[in-house]
């Protein structure tokens, strides 16, 4: 058993490692020869650009965003938000806003049919070829668009670029967490990826597609409970590039409660999962070798998911009745040097996506105190959604059924 351990020990650890090697030659590579600061410089003309907002009882925030939305710093773009069923004030909210900016559209859909398919109806009567996407309760950076359209002017073959998410509501310590997940997981594993050249999945609440893209993948499935996830594999594995450009800052509102982040995070695990099964088989293909090491790290992944829940039941039952052998086990995480040991990378590794993320936004290193809490809630909380959204992935891949809207936990403001 203690290869066993071990593994449960050495995977975040080993992954912890590479993420901050990958996210260190990212930086050099990518970043370093770019311009730091000002946006990059837009071809002559500029090409156009659609900005779909999908919404669905939206009425506390989407004026605050569809304002935010009208007022970026691009000279050639359209606003186009999807009403999709709203049952609250959305409708009479778009309608005003509409009166009051010509740059903005309404598209009316009657009945809730979910966001796949009214990101799905934006895009189809989008002017431009260029689609940013982005959440009802998100604000995209000011020169956000800039830094998307300098991918796709320049490299004909990116399917679509992946922004930046920065919360902005952190009135709890979960709040507060999450602002260093953000920066220390999600922020390092898409750079790393990146350089390997596929990457897991786009972030739903800020990205950018080529129209061609999407039309040659049939745009978004309305049967997976994450689009953004599906739509980023079927792009990648009809050779489209998929970039992340960590300058596209958007600021969201995410999760401050329990109960609102298990279901977000049981949502990803099961959207992951669902990806991977059905797509699975496609990626024996020679052709499709450079995504083996994202597949990879997902297979390792669920194994160390359900290893880690196995290791703590065998800790916690210890803990009331002495195991024989190597079964007895202390803790999860081995104490004195050991756990010593994995706290400091894990600071070292929050320490250096701050400095990163720092360039973007100030005032990032007071959160540090707060992610002494992060490994032990992250790693918790990602075996369980785990080992949860995976039979939910298999019985709604068997049932196939269009996955519609659901109010999501957006904090405390």
């Amino acid at each position: 058993m203690r290869w066993f351990f071990g593994f449960v020990y050495h995977y975040p650890l080993l992954m912890a490692f590479l993420w901050m090697a990958g996210s260190i030659v990212y930086r050099l590579r990518r970043v370093s020869r770019l311009w730091r600061g000002a946006p990059p410089p837009l071809p002559d003309p500029s090409p156009g650009v659609s900005v779909l907002i999908p919404c669905h009882n939206e009425e506390k925030c989407v004026r605050e965003t569809i304002e935010q939305a009208v007022a970026l710093d691009y000279p050639n773009y359209e606003v186009i938000a999807i009403d999709d069923g709203s049952t609250d004030s959305t409708p009479s909210i778009l309608d005003e806003l509409a009166r009051r900016h010509s740059g903005l559209r309404i598209v009316t859909m009657s009945r809730n049919s979910g966001k796949a398919a009214a990101l799905t109806m934006g895009a189809l009567v989008a002017r431009h070829e260029i689609i940013v996407c982005h959440d009802a309760d998100a604000y995209l950076g000011k020169d956000a668009i800039r830094w998307f359209v300098w991918h796709f002017a320049n490299f004909p073959r990116v399917g679509a670029v992946t922004g930046n998410p920065r919360i902005r509501n952190r009135t709890t310590l979960l709040g507060k967490i999450q602002v260093g997940e953000y920066s220390t997981i999600i922020g390092m594993i898409k750079r790393t990826q990146r350089l390997a050249g596929k990457v897991f999945t786009v972030s739903g609440v800020a990205v950018a597609f080529r129209k061609r893209a999407l039309l040659d993948v049939g745009f978004w499935r309305r049967d997976t409970v994450t689009e953004d996830i599906d739509i980023t594999w079927r792009l990648q594995m009809r050779f489209w590039d998929v970039r992340y450009e960590e300058r596209a800052l958007c600021w969201i509102l995410t999760p401050e409660t329990m109960r609102g982040l298990w279901k977000q995070r049981v949502r990803w695990a099961r959207g992951g999962a669902e990806a991977v099964i059905r797509y699975g088989r496609s990626l024996f293909d020679y052709k499709q070798r450079r995504f083996w090491p994202v597949y990879i790290e997902y297979a390792l992944s669920l194994l160390w998911a359900f290893s880690f829940a196995l290791t703590a039941v065998l800790a916690l039952i210890n803990m009331i009745h002495p195991l024989p052998g190597d079964l007895g086990l202390a803790a999860v995480i081995p104490p004195g040097w050991g756990g010593t040991f994995l706290a400091c990378v894990c600071m070292m590794q929050a320490a250096l996506a701050l400095l990163f993320d720092g360039t973007f936004e100030k005032g990032l290193f007071k959160y540090l105190f707060w992610f002494i809490w992060y490994p032990f809630i992250y790693w918790i909380l990602s075996s369980a959604a785990t080992i949860r959204g995976l039979p939910e992935a298999i019985a709604g891949l068997l049932r196939r059924r269009t996955a519609v809207w659901e109010s999501p936990d957006r904090g405390l403001r």
